[in-house]
């Protein structure tokens, strides 16, 4: 991967829409080039998918929390696995090192909509013995990539 791998990826996460003859102006390349290059992207999973970015606002979901999850015993971690990537509320989940064994990123409508994600869902999730729930207030910056 060299620097016009990079300005071409740079122009996919501005908008993955862009055409190849967009790009190819950006990055002074042929338009066969730039497309071949995507391809050898694609192919080598450096690209691993094309994605939207949706104002959730408009869509109703205006709170957004971060949940710590302890496991209670090791045997139950898959469990926990297999039922919180199932789970559509829960945009990330990842594996802590430190006081919690799990973070989770929650997005819900309302803090009602997130009680009932927390008593009814995730506290029913077997091997959950306990959480620790922080809202968030404002995002000053949330990127998907590099």
């Amino acid at each position: 991967m060299d620097s016009i791998d990079s300005s071409i990826m740079d122009a996919l996460k501005e908008n993955s829409r862009m055409t190849a003859s967009e790009i190819s102006k950006r990055v002074n390349l042929s338009i066969p080039a730039v497309t071949e290059r995507i391809r050898k992207l694609e192919e080598a999973n450096i690209i691993e998918t094309y994605t939207i970015k949706i104002n959730r606002e408009k869509m109703g979901c205006k709170l957004l929390s971060f949940i710590f999850v302890n496991i209670d015993q090791s045997t139950h971690i898959e469990d926990f696995r297999q039922a919180v990537v199932a789970c559509k509320p829960v945009l990330e989940c990842h594996h802590v090192a430190g006081q919690y064994d799990y973070l989770l990123k929650v997005l819900v409508a309302d803090t009602q909509e997130l009680e009932h994600f927390i008593s009814h869902t995730l506290k029913n999730m077997i091997g959950v013995q306990s959480s620790n729930t922080i809202i968030s207030l404002s995002s000053l910056k949330e990127n998907i990539n590099l």
